[in-house]
């Protein structure tokens, strides 16, 4: 081992790849907000602007599995520091770009750059740090991945609101820039990653990128052209399930695949990763859904309801340091399961509210489960990883990361279209059983009438505008009903994981450190 590593203090390289990490996190939500304005400065569609986010995801599920493959073949200092370098300096050309598809594909290079950051920065931490205070650790870096989604609609809303849209891609120039010069400074390749010589696994690779890429592209644009019903959604889906199917035979039977998939013959890495995909589902799905509520449903306006998601963040923030702690003291398992409960109930308490629900009504439930977040995310990723090889960490957390994100990109996709055609059909069922000839009805028809004629309309026109409150008032009750139902489900899903958790093994607190730590 070099002697620069072992006089670097472990939590100097966690502050280092913590900085890398809510760089690339923060930027798959600050853009969301900003999309009208991307349109109409650069004469595009909203539904062209809504590029710029696709580009960006494609191309991150594209590279984030190959990350592991990728550091052993350029070195994890060498690499990290060129994608926090090409990240920043994308983050620049996007901010100067004049035209819609030169900023889409500067942003196809930012996913590039920024899909290895994430599982490489969680490699080099967890080998920074000997078995028994990774917990704490864990909790330091987990602040990026579970406030930066949450942070990211606030900051882009306010940038955009105060200043332009442009700002949401130079707020990251002097973050990256501070991360390149911490990475510079304190991070090493341990030994055993400067003997290893890989090979180019190009059929792995082609397949990989083409399996999720296309599934990433499937789920992105799944609810905008009705899925199956479309042409390209079902070449799409052919195309990923062939690619990844065949993939995973080439995977099993290379001597040196990109991504060794026999790490999952670990139990608790496996049931891990499973894990993770559901907690994507989850925790992404409701972060989608209830800005969409608030906004459709109860008239937020978008920087209000990214404010309103902000006890979500701080609930993690305030809970972290705690769980970091008792990490080292509690059964890791019990700290998942009471995760699971309260992020259940949290859900529970959400389905409760209805149309007159205030910012109050929102914000317990929320800060209780970021909280749960906490007590889900750090235990989750620390058993997980706690029996991999050091030589293998770089492939785990790429797999960790990689199934994290398509379980975000599906769970988003199924409240997308969940909440869509749940609508619709509630709103037929109570359309149905609308009375025209009841007296509530007639109340509500001549109310409104009233108030029109008031306002200057004739009678005719005053009815007609009467009758469009009425079915106005009908669609907000079916998408109450629909939100209600879909976070019912999710609130399921949590606790149908429990008994899952007893499938892992409990880490060793005393295992010893692996002899490439820092």
């Amino acid at each position: 081992m070099d002697t620069s590593q072992k006089t670097i203090n472990p939590w100097l390289i966690a502050i280092a790849v913590m900085f890398a990490t809510f760089l690339e996190v923060l930027d798959t939500t600050i853009v969301n907000v900003s999309l009208p304005h991307i349109a109409g400065s650069l004469s595009a569609t909203p539904e062209e602007a809504t590029w710029a986010l696709t580009s960006y995801l494609v191309a991150n599920a594209i590279v984030l599995p190959l990350t592991g493959w990728l550091a052993s073949f350029f070195g994890r200092k060498r690499l990290l520091t060129l994608a926090v370098t090409g990240f920043t300096a994308t983050s620049f050309l996007c901010g100067l770009a004049p035209t819609l598809p030169f900023l889409v594909v500067c942003r196809l290079l930012q996913g590039l750059t920024g899909g290895v950051l994430q599982p490489m920065s969680q490699a080099i931490m967890l080998e920074a740090f000997p078995p028994e205070k990774r917990g704490r650790a864990m909790a330091f870096w987990a602040l990026g991945i579970v406030v930066a989604p949450i942070l990211g609609p606030v900051l882009g809303g306010w940038l955009t609101d105060n200043y332009s849209w442009r700002w949401v891609f130079y707020v990251n120039i002097p973050i990256g820039v501070i991360s390149v010069f911490m990475t510079r400074a304190f991070i090493f390749d341990p030994p055993y990653l400067k003997d290893v010589k890989r090979k180019v696994d190009g059929i792995g690779i082609g397949l990989l990128a083409l399996g999720i890429g296309a599934l990433q592209f499937m789920l992105d644009k799944g609810q905008t052209e009705d899925w199956f019903d479309s042409n390209l959604i079902r070449a799409l889906a052919v195309a990923s399930a062939s690619a990844l199917i065949l993939f995973v035979i080439h995977a099993l039977v290379a001597k040196d695949p990109v991504l060794d998939l026999r790490v999952l013959k670990d139990r608790t890495y496996a049931t891990g990763v499973f894990m993770m995909t559901v907690l994507g589902f989850v925790l992404f799905g409701s972060l989608v859904m209830i800005p969409l509520f608030l906004q459709t449903v109860l008239g937020y306006p978008a920087i209000q309801a990214g404010i309103a998601m902000a006890p979500r963040g701080i609930g993690s923030f305030l809970a972290m340091p705690l769980i970091g702690y008792l990490m080292g003291k509690l059964d890791p398992r019990k700290m998942i399961v009471a995760g699971l409960t309260i992020g259940g109930v949290t859900l529970y308490m959400l389905s409760s509210i209805n149309l007159s629900a205030g910012y109050w009504d929102f914000f317990w439930p929320q800060i209780i489960q970021g909280s749960a977040m906490g007590l889900l995310f750090i235990p989750l990723s620390t058993m997980s990883m706690a029996s991999i090889p050091r030589e293998k960490m770089g492939n785990a957390t790429s797999l960790f990361n990689l199934m994290r994100n398509l379980g975000a990109g599906i769970g988003i996709a199924f409240v997308a279209t969940s909440v869509s055609r749940s609508t619709t059909v509630h709103s037929t069922i109570l359309a149905e059983r609308l009375n025209p000839y009841s007296a509530q009805s007639q109340a509500a028809v001549n109310g409104a009438r009233s108030m029109f004629v008031a306002g200057g309309s004739d009678w005719n026109t005053a009815t007609v505008q009467a009758y469009g409150v009425l079915n106005g008032v009908i669609h907000r009750q079916a998408a109450m009903i629909a939100f209600i139902d879909i976070v019912r489900l999710l609130a399921i899903i949590f606790i149908v994981a429990i008994p899952l958790v007893f499938i892992m093994k409990r880490p060793s607190g005393a295992a010893t450190p692996p002899p490439g730590a820092h």
